[in-house]
């Protein structure tokens, strides 16, 4: 036969003698005289043909073949065109044969057909199932699947023989099929022709909704009677994999809430497909429910069972004896893996195999999930009732029933992903487990799966579901309440799903001391760190996150080094969920636990776990000497190696660190993280060991690793935030609360001293570069004025050159930087640092970068801050000093700046108002300022009138009233005074945000003058705007605004005292019109003023009260002195004078009753 391989060039062909020898005997027979005039004539061919078949089939069966070294997948697809081009549909035999052996290759080489290939073979197979007789069907349907695997889009001429209404895949698949094998290869093969490829076309839309509905009527149907068992498994797994198919392409869309019911449905069902000790049944569809409705378990009969599956006492379940050669050996089907429950947690130290879980969580020893809950073990009769032969085959039928198990949730993280998380919160109590009621089985859910499914693999993928439906839960459990004792006659929802997620908890941690699957335990601990992040522990009754805390601490020195990253991560999560929560601060403050660092378990009744009553907090620890916190010991001792010299870290035995060991990067990375999250949201116990962090900090820097290195620089930089937030005034710290300045000091110069200035300048890694920039400007203004100049300068000049990078997020960070140091009080007052911070700020702000260009706005508007302030503290010698050139350049800069995104907008306007503030007469008057001081200004009323965003229209409102302080601009005789006065009404009128209306009006309070409002008419809209706006301060399409709206009434009654104390006689009709017309209402509106300045103070004798009663007596007396000087006489005239005296007499009356 060696003769017949043929060869290319002289040299083996690529594909090798192996296909070679076999493309050369087909081609032959192809080539051969009519088949009449051959040797055996047709008999002869058919003969041929299938001794070649079976040749080519034994040499690629069986566990010793090995796919040839230089196999093409375009050579093994032109031998089957061939060879189904010598096979007439006729000849079945052969055409079983052939499709046998296309079904068998295409498997074993993980070969993807052609498209050319395709284009024969999907006719031939077509042709094939309409001509040949059903005996060939299976073998023809497993040949279409394998010829279309990942092929799909490109069958799409294929369609509608295979999928439209009628098409073949759909008959042969509908109930009607009575044969399972067909029918279990014809969804096969839709799966396969429903399998997304990414960036290819999408199945179209009547042809999703046919295979949709196609498999889940696979999916409701029940086994018939003669199926076996494997067969109805296989079925099962292949609708499943043909919903996620259609679901992961992204274009199916279950919105008709019957469809995904019924997926739900169908999806619960087939979760716990032959679990031991489960048989469900479920409706037809599942609805949305707050409670859970279905579970038609008898609860009898479904205990004994469940208490039949286990031993009391803990003890292993011997090996069975029926372990054959040809059995399936998946880890998923081994028991003793699957929960003997060996410690693997503790480093492979096994722990008591009696030990009494109730022990370790007392809550666990409620009757809600009683012992059964730990059936993990085989439900079975002794093995010995069973011969080899039906052992093998039981264990085979349980592989297959735990992949369609595995399967069914594999569907559901696919369907959990392509829907909106709040219809998936509908049917939450569907799958997330609760406390059932006296005399009632616990209901099913996916914490079933976890706590009883004999396979890791399943138990890990329920886990993952779990996790996905917890992924972004906050907003639907953050209505979760029980922190209050529940006496009404009915229970609320909050209360309701209080209780779910405090069974959530015990099912997670019974679930986790039961567990030695690694893959499996880290699972548990993701789905319960994800359970943290979005409970909200702030309204429940605490003690949720101490049982947490308790029972996660054992698994940080586990052998596996996932189960370790992911229990950090969980202890992340705890201290990082709602910081800072009083429960979590004295865990912090509780001395580790004795052994802990060496691995050894947490005995029952240990310090971890004692009982408190319910409701309680955890004891603090006693008083004496203040201990670091142990988990900051523990993470700083699993970064990074510090002696007892260096750190001083040896206070307990949690702190030790065995000399030369090294943790492997994802745990040193995960316990940085977990500082950094400490120190974030518990600044003030991490504060005591302020030097100790800053020399972890240091010596990540020092590392090589750019990820050790971004991670220490976070976690100085979170330092320093700590530090500073200690230090705002507005906060009720006790001063000796704080970091000593001088600590600060110490701490920032041994920093500079350090790796800081190479990691900076380190241009190899922009992140790192980036990470320090934002160190650098976390420094605490009294601190850095404290650091030696050398250093001062240092960073002052590094910020500087950082700032013209290439790179836009080293450059956007320098720039940031920036607009901190220039508000620092030791350097606002330096012109020259000042203009130089200016010159480099006005560099970035035209970079290309949007990011860039908004830090650059973001320091221009700090900037412009610390011009005011100097202005004010040393007058115009600042003025004199700044550049003049410099500043138009500032002022030509923002207002450019004012027309770019909204995150540059909003910092740029302020910036202009500002600048506009800053201005001096001089300048004014400078013809080379005039024209960009108009551009100015019409910029900030473009900005007001604009449909941007709250914060930019609030900025400039905010805006316009500094310019309006500058006595030296023109306001109310300039042409640009009747537009920006416009601009204002109309926002405080119409704007839908309130606290945009309110800067509004406090914009229109600031002139000072009467003439500063320019006409009596331009005075008499302002009047009749503000007097709208008061009377629509209750009107909002957004009930969140009507917080506001009180404050939004106190400003508005200001600005019209405020004008009243400034009108003058010409001013006086329009107003006495008004009054006239909304008198009452404006009337009341002003009495509700004038109280709410004292209702939080005794006897009503507040500052605010005192300054509102003598505005409105400024305002009185202003009136009646203009009325009182005026030429003419009348009654009609004193009719402003009578109304502001009534509602002064009215004030005073209510007061003087309040105060009696």
């Amino acid at each position: 036969m060696a003769a017949e391989a043929l060869t290319t060039e002289g040299g083996l062909a690529p594909g090798g003698p192996f296909l070679e020898r076999y493309r050369g005997r087909l081609q032959a027979l192809r080539l051969a005289p009519e088949a009449g005039q051959c040797p055996g004539g047709e008999s002869g061919r058919r003969t041929e043909l299938h001794l070649l078949f079976d040749q080519l089939l034994s040499e690629n069966s069986g566990p010793g073949a090995q796919a040839p070294a230089e196999l093409r997948p375009q050579d093994l697809c032109d031998l089957f065109v061939q060879a189904c081009k010598l096979v007439q549909l006729n000849q079945e035999h052969l055409v079983n044969k052939v499709c046998q052996l296309i079904h068998q290759l295409l498997n074993r080489f993980q070969v993807i057909v052609d498209e050319e290939s395709l284009k024969y073979l999907l006719p031939y197979f077509i042709s094939a199932l309409e001509q040949c007789s059903t005996w060939t069907h299976v073998e023809i349907l497993q040949a279409l699947a394998a010829s279309v695997y990942k092929n799909g889009p490109k069958c799409q001429k294929y369609f509608p023989a295979l999928l439209g209404k009628g098409g073949l895949l759909i008959e042969l698949s509908s109930p009607a099929q009575t044969d399972a094998e067909v029918k279990r290869a014809a969804v096969h093969s839709m799966a396969n022709l429903c399998l997304s490829i990414p960036g290819q076309p999408y199945l179209e839309e009547p042809y999703r909704e046919l295979c949709f509905q196609t498999f889940l009527n696979v999916l409701q149907s029940s086994k018939a009677v003669g199926v076996d068992d494997i067969t109805f498994c296989m079925l099962l797994q292949n609708a499943l994999k043909g919903i996620q198919s259609l679901l992961n392409w992204g274009k199916m869309k279950l919105k008709q809430p019957d469809q995904l019911g019924s997926l739900l449905a169908v999806l619960k069902k087939c979760m716990f497909y032959g679990l031991p000790g489960l048989n469900i049944e479920m409706p037809p569809i599942l609805y949305p429910a707050v409670l859970s409705q279905y579970d038609s378990r008898s609860p009898g009969k479904q205990d004994q069972s469940e208490l039949n599956s286990i031993k009391v006492n803990g003890s292993r379940r011997k090996k069975p004896k029926g372990k054959q050669k040809g059995e399936l050996a998946e880890d998923e089907n081994n028991t003793e893996e699957g929960r003997t429950r060996e410690s693997s947690c503790h480093g492979g130290k096994q722990q008591n195999p009696g030990l009494d879980v109730s022990n370790l969580c007392p809550s666990f020893a409620k009757d809600h999930l009683p012992v059964c809950t730990l059936g993990w073990k085989r439900i079975s009769s002794s093995d010995s009732e069973y011969s080899d032969a039906e052992g093998g085959m039981q264990s085979k039928t349980r592989s297959f029933q735990a992949k369609v198990r595995q399967g069914a949730l594999t569907c559901f993280l696919s369907t959990v992903k392509s829907i909106e998380k709040k219809v998936l919160f509908g049917y939450w109590s569907a799958f997330i487990p609760d406390v059932p009621g006296i005399g009632s089985p616990q209901s099913v859910s996916l914490m079933t799966i976890a706590l009883k499914d004999p396979s890791p693999k399943t138990r890990a993928c329920a886990l993952q579901v779990l996790s996905a439906i917890l992924e972004g839960s906050k907003q639907f459990l953050c209505i979760a309440e029980d922190a209050g004792d529940h006496k009404r006659a009915f229970t609320p929802f909050s209360v309701t799903l209080a209780t779910s997620i405090r069974e959530l908890h015990r099912c997670l941690l019974l679930a986790l001391v039961a567990e030695s699957s690694s893959q499996t335990l880290t699972q548990i601990i993701k789905c319960l760190a994800n359970l943290v992040l979005n409970v909200p522990y702030s309204r429940l009754k605490p003690g949720l996150l101490t049982k947490v805390w308790s029972q996660i601490k054992p698994y940080i020195r586990h052998k596996d080094v996932n189960v370790r990253v992911s229990s950090l991560t969980l202890l992340g999560a705890i201290v990082s969920a709602q910081a800072p929560l009083p429960e979590v601060r004295l865990l912090l403050q509780q001395p580790g636990s004795p052994g802990f660092d060496d691995g050894a378990p947490i005995t029952p009744g240990g310090p971890e776990c004692h009982s408190n009553a319910p409701g309680q907090l955890p004891l603090a620890a006693e008083s004496g000497p203040a201990e670091p916190c142990w988990l900051l010991c523990l993470c700083m001792s699993l970064v990074i190696i510090l002696p007892k010299e260096e750190g001083g870290l040896d206070s307990d035995g949690t702190c030790q660190s065995t000399t030369g060991f090294c943790e492997p990067s994802p745990v040193r990375l995960e316990s940085l993280q977990v500082l950094v999250l400490l120190v974030k949201g518990y600044f003030s116990v991490a504060q005591n060991s302020l030097l100790e962090l800053g020399k972890v900090a240091y010596k990540c820097m020092e590392e090589a690793d750019p990820a050790i290195q971004l991670h220490g620089a976070k976690l100085l930089d979170e330092l320093g935030v700590g530090i500073i937030q200690q230090y705002k005034p507005d906060l009720v710290d006790a001063p000796d609360q704080r970091v000593p300045v001088d600590l600060v000091v110490t701490f920032w110069t041994r920093m500079l001293n350090g790796p800081l200035p190479a990691a900076l300048q380190n241009s190899q890694h922009p992140t790192l570069q980036t990470s320090t920039c934002n160190a650098l400007s976390s420094i605490l203004p009294e601190a850095f004025s404290g650091l030696p100049d050398d250093k001062q300068i240092l960073c002052i000049t590094v910020l500087l050159g950082l700032n013209h990078s290439e790179n836009p997020l080293v450059k956007a960070a320098a720039a940031r930087a920036l607009g901190v140091y220039v508000v620092f009080p030791c350097l606002r007052q330096d012109v020259m640092f000042v203009a130089d911070t200016a010159n480099a700020i006005l560099d970035s702000l035209g970079d290309s970068s949007p990011n860039v260009r908004a830090k650059a706005a973001w320091s221009l508007g700090n900037l412009t801050d610390t011009l005011i302030i100097n202005m004010e503290l040393m007058g115009p010698s600042f003025q004199d000093d700044f550049s003049d050139l410099l500043l138009l350049k500032m002022l030509w800069s923002a207002t450019v700046a004012s027309k770019d995104k909204d995150k540059v907008k909003s910092n740029a306007v302020r910036a202009l108002g500002n600048l506009l503030h800053f201005l001096q007469p001089s300048h004014i008057t400078n013809p080379r300022f005039i024209q960009p001081i108009e551009d100015s200004i019409q910029a900030l009323v473009s900005t007001v009138r604009s449909e941007a965003t709250m914060k930019v229209r609030w900025n400039a409102c905010y805006a316009l009233g500094n310019v309006f302080k500058n006595a030296a601009l023109p306001l109310g005789e300039a042409p640009w005074s009747a537009q920006a006065y416009s601009a204002l009404i109309s926002a405080v009128q119409t704007c839908k945000n309130f606290k945009v209306r309110i800067k509004s009006a406090t914009a229109l309070a600031i002139p000072s003058e009467r003439k500063r409002y320019g006409t009596p008419e331009q005075f008499s809209q302002i009047w009749s705007a503000l007097v709208v706006a008061l009377r629509r301060s209750e009107e909002s399409e957004d009930f969140l605004e009507f917080k506001y709206s009180a404050s939004l009434r106190t400003q508005l009654c200001h600005t019209l005292l405020h004008l009243l104390s400034l009108a003058e006689e010409a001013d006086l009709p329009p107003l006495r019109t008004s009054v006239a017309e909304h008198g009452e209402t404006i009337g009341s509106y002003l009495l509700q003023y004038m109280k709410s300045g004292g209702e939080d103070e005794e006897l009503g004798m507040s500052q605010a009260f005192l300054e509102r009663d003598r505005t409105l007596r400024r305002a009185l007396e202003h009136i009646q002195a203009l009325e009182e000087g005026g030429a003419e006489r009348c009654p009609m005239k004193k009719g402003m004078v009578a109304y502001l005296q009534d509602i002064l007499k009215t004030h005073h009356s209510s007061t003087e009753l309040v105060e009696a």
